[in-house]
This record gives structure tokens, sequence and C-alpha cells, in this order.
């Protein structure tokens, strides 16, 4: 852990602005050990797999690509390698749960934001790690928890849009919620002539209004990045109104009205989301929309193979 301060550049406009714009912020996080080339490696070995994404992305300026795959047998040097030959990136979700390392670092991050910010409480809070090739993006999407961008190493181009109609709309909201996919937003070019576009380089962070849509571009060099999410107990009735809305929307063909997160209505779809959101439906429901469908080739890296189609039908 840290001994130092997190945040070096905070002040009172921040505190003022931080969840309701877009802000760049300082910090020292890039500089921890525990970021070392040698041990990410050592932590892509070992790291459930049931909490890694590997995706493929196309290049900027090709057409869309959005493919999640396996790393196989290779080591972590070979997947950082495998990594930095292009149009990959490796998320290892929740890393504050597998390693005390970085949920230290995050706890005293999220202490020092307490501290800053007036009202602000963030009782769940989690971060994970991204790895990300010199040419790969994020396309278009958003995120139900608050959210943040911690860069440690390369840099990144990021595109953050009104958290308003037409950006983001309530039924895209919902089917994130429901089928766990957040690229699906609809996305127009046009788009970018309201977007707030901002360079990130090691030592910066970025923190920007709840479920605002963005898109990332690398500027190429490898990337590592840290992406931070926190729930209050307003983002969590949210949570759970966009489920049980998408629910009601393509389970039983309603068209939800209300978006109130309390009062009586809200209480009846708290109880059936609860009842539901573990069955068969929403689990078939998004594993046709996430499969696994190539593994990183092990004799020629940066190259992937794509799993048999048998494979998948059995996965």
């Amino acid at each position: 852990m840290t001994t130092g301060r997190i945040f070096t550049n905070w002040d009172d406009n921040h505190s003022r602005l931080w969840s309701r714009q877009p802000i760049r912020l300082e910090h020292t996080m890039h500089k921890q050990p525990a970021f070392s080339m040698d041990d990410l490696a050592r932590l892509i070995e070992h790291y459930p797999r049931e909490h890694c994404s590997l995706v493929k992305t196309g290049a900027k300026g090709s057409s869309r690509v959005w493919r999640e795959g396996e790393i196989g047998r290779l080591s972590g040097h070979q997947v950082i390698e495998a990594i930095s030959r292009g149009g990959l990136w490796l998320n290892l979700r929740n890393v504050t749960a597998v390693d005390r390392r970085y949920r230290d670092l995050i706890e005293q991050m999220f202490g020092e934001i307490g501290a800053k910010v007036p009202g602000f409480d963030a009782p769940t809070h989690q971060a994970g790690i991204l790895i990300s090739s010199p040419d790969a993006q994020v396309y278009y999407h958003a995120d139900l928890p608050g959210q943040g961008l911690v860069q440690i190493a390369g840099r990144k181009r990021v595109y953050i849009y009104p958290n308003t109609q037409p950006f983001i709309r309530p039924e895209h909201l919902e089917n994130i919620a429901l089928f766990d996919v957040v690229v699906d937003i609809p996305y127009e070019p046009w788009y970018d002539w309201h977007a707030q576009v901002i360079d990130l380089e090691p030592g910066q962070m970025l923190n920007w209004p709840l479920n605002a849509p963005h898109r990332v571009e690398n500027l190429d060099t490898v990337n590592i990045s840290m992406t931070i999410s926190y729930v209050n107990d307003d983002i969590r009735r949210a949570q759970i109104l966009h489920l049980a809305n998408g629910m009601l929307r393509h389970r039983f063909g309603y068209a939800p009205r209300s978006r109130s997160i309390r009062g009586p209505t809200f209480f009846a779809k708290q109880v059936m989301q609860k009842l539901l959101r573990d069955g068969k439906w929403v689990k078939r429901e998004r594993a046709v929309r996430r499969p696994i469908d190539f593994r990183l080739d092990e004799s020629d890296l940066g190259k992937i193979v794509d799993l048999p189609k048998a494979a998948l039908e059995a996965a």
C-alpha cells in the first residue's frame, strides 16, 4: 500500500465537479510495484479464469469487431506479448477481490475522495485491470455503476458523451442490466460533436457522470489501466430498476412507464427481479450474447485460433 497521497492536484473545483462533469485528476498509483510487467504477468497466470475477459476488437477506422476468447495455456509474459501485437484487450475483473495490494490501493483512493467530496458515499466499490493493444479500442458504451478510469502505462483518448437522450435511453440501460452486454448501444458519428475528448497519460485519472456513454482509443502504445466502479444506495436502486424494467420489456412484452427508485411500484419490481435474475431465461439470454469463440495462438503470439463450433455449443 502506498504511504503518500494518491491524488496530487485535487482542488475545490474537482470536489464541486466530481460525478457531475468529466474531470481529469493527477495520481501516483502508476508508481506502485504491483503494476510492474513481472507482477502483472504473475497476476495473469494465477487469475481466476471466470474473472478474465479477453476481447478482440477492430482497429480504428475498420469495421466493428467484438469477439470474446480465452488466453489458453500461455504464460503471463506471453499473454502481454500477444496483446502488444495488436487488436486485443484483457480485463482482469474485480482485481480488488483477488489481490490485496490493489484492494488496499483502491480503499485509500476512495478514502481520499470521501474526504474531499461532500456527501460522497461509495460503500461498494471495486476495480479491474485492463491490458490492451496499441491499436485496441473500446466501442461506444455505458456502465451502470459510477465509473473512473486510472491510467497506469501508455496513452489513450477518451470520448465522453452526455448522459441524456438521444445519447443514452432508458431501454439501453435496461439491456445492459439484463443482458450483461455494455457495447450494444447505438452510436452515430455526429455524437462526437457533443463529446468531451480527453487524452489520458500515465499518472492521470478520469471520472464522469453516472451512465455517461463513452468510447476509448489507444494511442499507439500498449496500455495498462484500472477501471474503477462504485455503488451507493441510489445507484443500487437504479440498477435494480433497470434490470426489472428490462425483464418486463423483453420477458413479458410490457413497456415499463415508471422509473421511480422508491415506492410500492419499485418494491414490486425489486421482488420480481430478485426471483428471476438467476433463472434459466436470463442465463440463456446472456450466454447467447457473449460466446467464447477463440483462444490465443500458442505457436504464433498475437494470432488467434477459432474454437470449434461443437465446443462452443457444448459450452
